[in-house]
């Protein structure tokens, strides 16, 4: 086919060439007009953003190990981008393991299951029911990916229940160096312990094995309390239900309190994306904050009479269904893990500074247990506890409410979660953690060089 050209068109297409040709003629523009286009990053909330040099997606392990040992820069792996602390900005290479993901193998005998470590963990629960396992336990929100859940020690509730990293039975790393490790409890036993919370500063996990459990249902069970009732009924709430958590209506006398039981009967009806996990009841807090702040006793009395709108049925799901919710509105977050036994004092005191300073927040405060385990980085490492979170919604400033609440946890012995924002540095957090010693030395063996640490990383761990 023979394409004609008008003169016009003609003389726009020489200029257009004409003008590339001048550009090019100049050093910088000819740089310029080479370089690879950026593509920024940013987090779930907005909080954290990059323009990292490259954005890559190997297709397998072998590309990976290339990938690791060509890349001229710093390297952050990522994933869904849930965390609200600065663990994955970098201006060098974000490495995403998006084709690494999907169940890989299973053992029906030892109920584990390998997942490669870029799966959402949205998409575990059906794949582990087609084998007839579960996991042990899930958070509240199943965005993250897998790596990126065990990286932070990212957990639910139930004191007899640890976070996702005390459920791992193996993992595979690839290092600095290009080296993969099989890591497990028996092979690279060092390794495995440190990488299974390593908040990704000695490598790239690649492959992760659960230890799982038989498939199984949960009832849901919600119902508003006072919020110091079930402060005194902690003990017999925690005994009484495998998991158990609260909400706590900041600037009222109430608290959402929600139990999970396992159970053999049938489930129940889908519900909407607006009634699950509260959403209905945290968009009237919204609202109500909106409009009548600036009154706060006449605020007081509307939320604690809100109680009376609140009527919440009964769920009943594979587990998977009912552990996560769907969030429809979005913030910033703190967490903190206290010892167990703080828990209760803790929370008091956040709750009295927001009331005595007419702290400008509305979200609910979430209150969790989880048992003890012995991975050197982990929150609840040598010790069972208890996890406050303080959120603010995404277009309301959160630095001065978490700066007024974070000393509070502090006087805890808190423990930052890894995923959410705090401001402690290397100084502070080796005082917290009695084998801190013990990661740094695996982190300076494999990673000497510091290709995956970002400034965050190597101000929490003391890298110059």
């Amino acid at each position: 086919m023979t394409m004609h050209l008008t003169r016009r068109q003609l003389l726009q297409r020489a200029g257009v060439a004409g003008a590339l040709s001048a550009l090019s003629s100049n050093p910088v523009m000819a740089e310029l007009i080479r370089a690879p286009r950026l593509i920024p990053w940013r987090n779930w909330s907005g909080a954290q953003t990059c323009l990292p040099e490259a954005r890559l997606a190997p297709k397998d392990l072998d590309e990976l190990v290339q990938v690791i040992g060509q890349a001229p820069g710093k390297i952050r792996a990522v994933g869904s981008g849930h965390s609200f602390s600065a663990l994955v900005p970098t201006d060098g290479t974000l490495l995403s393991l998006s084709n690494f993901t999907g169940l890989l193998s299973h053992d029906s005998k030892t109920l584990q299951a390998e997942f490669g470590a870029g799966t959402p963990m949205s998409r575990m629960g059906t794949a582990l029911k087609a084998v007839g396992q579960a996991l042990n336990n899930m958070a509240d929100i199943d965005y993250q990916t897998l790596a990126g859940a065990i990286s932070t020690s990212t957990h639910g509730t139930g004191k007899g229940f640890q976070s996702y990293s005390g459920y791992v039975a193996g993992l595979q790393l690839v290092t600095a160096q290009g080296d993969v490790l099989e890591c497990d409890s028996t092979h690279n036993p060092e390794v495995f312990n440190a990488a299974r919370v390593s908040l990704g500063a000695l490598g790239v996990v690649s492959k992760i094995r659960m230890q799982n459990r038989e498939a199984y249902r949960l009832r849901e069970h919600q119902w508003i309390a006072k919020t110091e009732e079930l402060l005194e009924d902690v003990e017999k709430n925690t005994r009484e239900n495998q998991h158990w958590e609260m909400l706590v209506v900041t600037h009222s006398d109430y608290a959402l309190s929600m139990t999970l039981n396992e159970t053999t009967e049938p489930a129940t009806p889908p519900i909407s994306a607006d009634e699950e996990g509260g959403n209905e009841f945290v968009t009237l807090i919204e609202k109500l904050d909106k409009y009548v702040s600036d009154f706060p006793e006449a605020r007081s009395v509307l939320l604690n009479n809100m109680r009376h709108l609140a009527n919440f049925d009964d769920r009943i799901g594979e587990s998977y269904e009912i552990y996560a919710n769907v969030r429809t509105v979005r913030f910033n977050e703190m967490e903190y893990s206290v010892p167990a036994e703080h828990g209760p004092a803790c929370l008091r005191e956040i709750i009295k500074l927001i009331t005595d300073k007419d702290l400008r927040t509305w979200f609910p405060i979430e209150y969790r247990y989880v048992k003890a385990d012995d991975i050197a980085l982990s929150m609840f490492e040598g010790r069972d506890s208890c996890s406050i979170s303080v959120h603010q919604h995404y277009q309301m400033d959160h630095h001065n409410f978490f700066a007024a609440v974070e000393p509070i946890f502090w006087k805890y012995a808190g423990r930052p979660h890894w995923g959410k924002l705090h401001t402690l540095n290397a100084r502070n957090l080796q005082a917290l953690y009695p084998r801190w010693q013990e990661f740094q030395q695996v982190r300076r063996e494999l990673d000497p060089n510091g290709k995956f640490l970002n400034a965050h990383l190597s101000s929490i761990l003391g890298v110059n």
